[in-house]
């Protein structure tokens, strides 16, 4: 839920009106693009539900997509230490840049972030020909399946580590993660409700 409270107390000021925002992808955290806001373009941000930027170069507030229509929905923000600088969480519509990467800096790349590309082609292999993708004939073969093989992988994961077999566990472990994935979209379940359910029991 976002903290109004805590926006209100970002500091305009020190930057003649301005603050830069950064924008992060909700959930795999990917870093999007950087923008500026003032405070008119943070209070219709909220209240849209859309990031809304004031463009330096066109002299008005300006809605993310207002062109392209790959808008950024957002999510939540915060605000740094130093209250001016804004962090945005959003769920974007599309690719985030001009040249059509889903992220103005498409060059840098995080270890989390191929995870969650990785669940997203998981999910889209549901209706694929199961002659083309062995995760098609996953889905094919039904939960059943799918759960028999989380259950091995498992097994063989811990075998693996019981002789202490580094290389062995790591390929088992990969395994186990990518069936664990495949039977969570299975199930309409992504990681982000895992995460979410994993930070209740951490509080």
């Amino acid at each position: 839920m976002v903290n109004l409270e805590k926006l209100q107390s970002v500091d305009f000021e020190k930057g003649g009106g301005l603050v830069p925002a950064i924008v992060q992808h909700a959930v795999s955290g990917q870093v999007l693009m950087l923008g500026y806001m003032n405070r008119e373009a943070l209070d219709e941000t909220v209240k849209t539900g859309r990031v809304t930027f004031f463009s330096r170069s066109k002299n008005r507030l300006w809605v993310k997509g207002e062109t392209s229509g790959n808008f950024l929905n957002f999510v939540d923000a915060d605000v740094d230490c130093d209250r001016d600088a804004l962090l945005i969480l959003a769920d974007p519509v599309g690719p985030t840049c001009h040249l059509g990467n889903d992220s103005c800096f498409a060059d840098a790349k995080h270890g989390w972030l191929f995870l969650w590309q990785l669940e997203r082609l998981l999910g889209q292999r549901k209706g694929a020909d199961p002659e083309s993708s062995y995760t098609a004939r996953l889905y094919q073969k039904g939960t059943k399946r799918i759960a028999q093989k989380v259950g091995e992988e498992g097994v063989e994961t811990a075998l693996a580590a019981t002789v202490r077999d580094r290389e062995e566990l790591t390929n088992e472990a990969s395994d186990l993660v990518y069936h664990l994935l495949v039977l969570l979209q299975d199930q309409e379940l992504d990681l982000a409700r895992i995460i979410a359910n994993l930070e209740s029991r951490h509080r």
